[in-house]
């Protein structure tokens, strides 16, 4: 009883950084704002703001500057937000429902399995549309954590978050090598490059669309459960305790990181890292309550990837960089340091 009577201080103190999430959001849209002019500007091409501005407010079909502005470089720096936004929260709630620092989409193998499972529709269904390969996406992801917490508990002494952690590289590598033999066998290794490497370059409003639509459910969702996120990252008796439905909070979950995922993998291919990195960094600003980190990981999410994709183009121009090798550079790092100490700060 006084150990649930301390969680439960615990869990009322955490309503004293909403000052700090204020000013983590207010600073984080300011320099998306920036960064996304920066992505639109930013190409092989080089196109003023001005042209920008023209394209946006007078759109002019007949000028190719417009139309690579409107039809290109807007859908794809839109798609860079929503992208970085949908894995950073994805990794925000998995850490919170598993109480593993390490958990994200690309370590807990849910990136993987949705990738695997679009080269299956690409490999059987190569007339597949953009719809079928966002709901492929779904289902893989789904694969992926399954497969993961079901190799994990099958480990003697049940499931903990290091072996979950391991379960995740394991499940993920094996994914992998079956995509790449697939890919190899069916000869459609050049198409599946992309979506390893991770990119943006052939995002569309399409693309949009469809990452509208799951942010939309999956990220309202995660708001919505971000409470319930709070008193599970505290716990699963204190959680009991406190009244809360620890299956279904945990069902939810996993829903939006399905949804989430699924719909980002579609669009833009594996980027790694960011639902690694980004919570961490939330919760030094904020503290550990899951109402102020969901949306604030959303913001510095979207931001990451934005830089990111924006450095993809020019490290290596006229040549395009995989944005996944982007994020690598700064997740690897990160990752080795989350693992020696681990995981300190959860």
């Amino acid at each position: 009883m006084e150990e649930k009577g301390r969680k439960r201080k615990e869990l009322e103190g955490l309503r004293t950084h909403y000052g700090s999430a204020a000013i983590c959001i207010a600073v984080g849209l300011l320099l998306l704002v920036f960064s996304a002019f920066a992505s639109v500007i930013s190409g092989v091409t080089d196109i003023g703001w001005k042209t920008v501005w023209a394209a946006v407010t007078d759109f002019d079909p007949t000028l190719t500057s417009h139309q690579v502005i409107r039809e290109l470089r807007l859908p794809r720096t839109t798609a860079a937000a929503l992208v970085g936004a949908f894995l950073a929260v994805s990794g925000a709630v998995m850490q919170g429902l598993t109480r593993n620092p390490l958990a994200s989409p690309s370590i807990m193998g849910v990136s993987h399995g949705a990738a695997f499972a679009l080269i299956l529709a690409l490999v059987f269904f190569p007339g597949i549309t953009n719809l079928g390969l966002t709901a492929a996406s779904f289902i893989g992801a789904g694969l992926g954590v399954v497969l993961v917490f079901l190799v994990g508990s099958l480990s003697k002494g049940g499931l903990t978050p290091v072996k979950l952690a391991l379960a995740g590289v394991a499940v993920g590598g094996m994914l992998s090598s079956l995509s790449s033999a697939l890919s190899l066998h069916f000869q459609v290794a050049k198409h599946m490059s992309f979506w390893y490497g991770g990119g943006l370059a052939a995002t569309n409003w399409t693309s949009v669309q469809i990452l509208a639509v799951a942010g939309a459910f999956g990220l309202i969702l995660a708001l919505l459960l971000s409470r319930a996120v709070t008193i599970l990252s505290l716990g699963e008796e204190v959680s009991k305790g406190l009244g809360q439905n620890v299956w279904v909070a945990k069902t939810l979950g996993v829903i939006v990181v399905f949804v989430l995922t699924g719909a980002a993998v579609s669009v833009a291919g594996t980027v790694g890292f960011i639902g690694l990195i980004i919570p961490h960094i939330t919760r030094y600003f904020v503290g550990s309550d899951y109402r102020l980190i969901i949306p604030v990981s959303a913001v510095f999410g979207a931001l990451l990837l934005v830089v990111s994709d924006i450095g993809a183009r020019l490290v290596n121009a006229p040549f395009e960089t995989p944005v996944g090798a982007i994020t690598a550079c700064i997740g690897v790092p990160f990752f080795l340091y989350l693992a020696r100490g681990e995981g300190r700060g959860m």
